[in-house]
């Protein structure tokens, strides 16, 4: 099978969608398909020449207004020229915007299906641009939209596939992970990730492994860590990971008087990520943002039981066997004593570990590979029917052509008018601030 990606953001980018579609297209190849990537420019390490041999780079502006996201620039004739060269027989947006709608014109025009992969809940990624208020709403609106325009969706875990029903996705849909080499995290070397990282052979080790940002609830994860650094001085936090939340987290540790206890190892990849996972004695995650738990799965891969909140994408990984899944409303205190509770009891982390060991199987990037790979299959079966009717017809071509682009720029307009709307309403409904007059 012939699969092209199309993607907002892609190795040598650090991030949960880049490292999904990497081990998903290299899974791909090594099971004799062909892949084609498409995806922006990024600063950074390049890849080896036989991993970018399947990437086509489009220009961009990178890390718009401090987010995760690229903004591509006009669309090149180089990449219309490799599109057309390839004869694609499946689409695979990974974005509902941007490259989702090049993806979405691609399919079309060359008469193949096109599958959307809902990485994200964009709605917790607003306070990146301005109007982020009004602009919620449109970020729930529009990957229903554009969801319902694919011939299917994939959902990275079950708590998002019944969130975005819920929104309306009425799209043919699977349930997904993104795949971890099992093996690899599994294998890697503790001792060299502790010398890499400055940490004793008989530290207790807390770690996490995330984007330094708003949405991934650190402000509570950090004083939960910090309270529980107090009371074993000997204890690391080892942070894999960059972003703007970088200096407050700092300044939160310095504050609580346990900064040199916190180490910040910036961004790692390949065998330098998984040895620090390995030296790591324990896995802390707060998120409440996430659509699956990558991480997650990958700490678990690492032999570690998992301390982490009741939240989407997370409840599907941890339960009582691998780590404690602590109640969404539990507070930094409960979350330190939970860790507490498992670094005065060896025999009970091990047994979690051996548990975590078990569990992170289900997550394989074989397994999730081959279950990608049944649903292309699916979808093309279910759409070849309407496909040859548009090959044999150039008229209907011409009117599904012009339907699609009304139905991008309807979707768009109606949710944004819906968005700004809602929140003028909400704003004029507001009780009146007394005035002074009112005061007196």
């Amino acid at each position: 099978m012939k699969v092209c990606m199309m993607t907002n953001t892609y190795l040598p980018h650090v991030g949960g969608v880049a490292r999904s579609v990497s081990t998903f297209a290299h899974e791909f190849v090594r099971l004799g398909h062909e892949v084609l990537v498409v995806a922006p420019n990024f600063d950074g390490k390049p890849l080896p020449p036989e991993r970018e041999a399947i990437v086509e780079r489009v220009p961009s502006l990178q890390n718009f207004n401090g987010s995760d996201f690229s903004v591509r620039l006009p669309f090149a004739a180089a990449l219309s020229e490799r599109i057309d060269a390839f004869q694609a027989d499946i689409i695979h947006a990974h974005h509902p915007f941007l490259l989702g709608d090049t993806a979405l014109r691609v399919a079309l025009n060359k008469n193949v299906p096109i599958v959307f992969t809902h990485h994200t809940r964009y709605e917790d990624y607003t306070h990146y641009v301005p109007f982020s208020e009004t602009l919620r709403e449109v970020a729930i609106e529009l990957p229903t939209h554009f969801a319902n325009l694919c011939d299917g969706v994939i959902a990275p875990s079950e708590s998002i596939a019944r969130l975005i029903r819920k929104r309306g996705v009425t799209a043919p849909m699977t349930v997904v992970p993104t795949g971890i080499d099992v093996a690899a995290f599994a294998q890697a070397n503790r001792a060299r990730g502790r010398t890499r990282h400055g940490i004793s052979a008989d530290a207790f080790v807390v770690g996490h492994v995330g984007r330094l940002a708003p949405e991934k609830n650190l402000p509570f994860l950090g004083e939960a860590v910090a309270l529980f650094l107090r009371e074993h001085p000997h204890a690391r936090f080892l942070v894999i990971g960059d972003g703007p939340g970088r200096a407050e987290l700092e300044a939160q540790f310095t504050a609580h008087g346990v900064r040199e206890q916190l180490i910040l190892a910036g961004k790692r990849t390949g065998a330098a990520l998984r040895e620090a996972y390995r030296a790591m004695d324990l896995f802390a995650f707060a998120s409440r943002s996430e659509t699956q738990g990558m991480v997650v799965a990958e700490a678990m891969a690492a032999h570690l039981p998992v301390v982490a909140l009741n939240a989407s994408g997370v409840r599907e990984v941890v339960d009582a066997g691998n780590g404690e899944l602590l109640p969404a409303t539990a507070t930094s205190a409960d979350f330190a004593a939970a860790l507490q509770a498992l670094a005065d009891d060896p025999g009970r982390r091990g047994a979690l570990a051996t548990g975590a060991a078990t569990a992170a199987h289900a997550f394989s990037r074989e397994r999730s590979a081959a279950r990608v790979l049944a649903f292309y299959e699916e979808i093309r079966r279910a759409t070849r029917a309407r496909r040859l009717l548009h090959d044999l017809h150039p008229w209907a071509a011409l009117l599904q052509r012009v339907g699609l682009e009304w139905d991008i720029l309807s979707a768009r307009t109606q949710t944004l008018a819906a968005a700004v709307f809602s929140d003028k309403e909400s704003t004029d409904n507001k009780p009146a601030e007394p005035t002074a007059a009112a005061g007196r």
